[in-house]
């Protein structure tokens, strides 16, 4: 099987964990993924094979893949991961980036990142991500920008779930004022803001689970990702 033929396994199933269209903990019924997907099983193998290597899966031996398991512990875990990884970041850039590149970051942000109001939801994570992953591009880490990349895939549906939970305004002033430290190379202000901004508390975390998995159950649940932002 060719490489970009497994690639295209990997990120369709990738999509369908990000967003628990498998349920979380179910076994998986490799024949039936198969036959959904129109692919053999070894592809399949393979492209899972990479996804348990990145935790998206868990593979346990004689009796196969499990979906991942939407544990509040664990994503309160990778959200204070996520917020020591993008304070390292923020201080990198402020010393590394150039003003030309910071300056476009900023043209960026107040072009398509501000105002997410009518945006649906999937869109509007995406446009958060981008802006935070621009962050850390400009670090200069490659190596720290792929794990948070990552990270961010596996709190994605949470994020989602938040999002839909919560007000966007603050959100927003935030992101203005990383931005406004990074043009004057404050590290110290664009680290402690970024921090409060990433920061979640563990009962915040709770709620989105619980909100998270009666989305997943509830028969006749919406897509929570195409649901439209609204400002409070």
């Amino acid at each position: 099987m060719a490489g970009p033929r497994v690639d295209d396994i990997y990120e369709q199933v990738k999509a369908m964990a990000v967003s628990f269209r498998l349920r979380p903990g179910d076994r998986l019924n490799e024949v039936a993924l198969s036959r959904e997907l129109g692919v053999s099983r070894t592809p399949l193998r393979e492209a899972l094979n990479r996804l348990v290597a990145e935790r998206m899966f868990d593979f346990r031996p004689g009796q196969g893949f499990f979906c991942r398991s939407l544990d509040a512990k664990t994503i309160f875990d990778l959200f204070e991961l996520r917020q020591v990884i993008e304070v390292a970041a923020v201080r990198l850039a402020c010393d590394k980036a150039t003003d030309a590149d910071l300056k476009a970051l900023r043209d960026d942000l107040y072009a398509t990142g501000i105002d997410i109001t009518g945006l649906t939801i999937e869109d509007a994570v995406s446009r958060d991500e981008a802006f935070h992953l621009e962050i850390a591009r400009l670090s200069g880490n490659s190596e720290l920008l792929q794990t948070l990349r990552r990270i961010n895939e596996r709190i994605r549906y949470i994020r989602w779930i938040s999002l839909s939970l919560d007000r966007v305004q603050r959100s927003k002033e935030e992101h203005k004022r990383v931005m406004q430290a990074l043009l004057n190379r404050h590290a110290d202000e664009a680290a402690d803001v970024l921090s409060q901004h990433i920061a979640k508390r563990m009962d915040q975390v709770q709620d989105a689970v619980r909100h998270g998995i009666s989305n997943i159950y509830m028969e006749g649940s919406d897509d929570i990702s195409a649901r439209i932002v609204e400002e409070v």
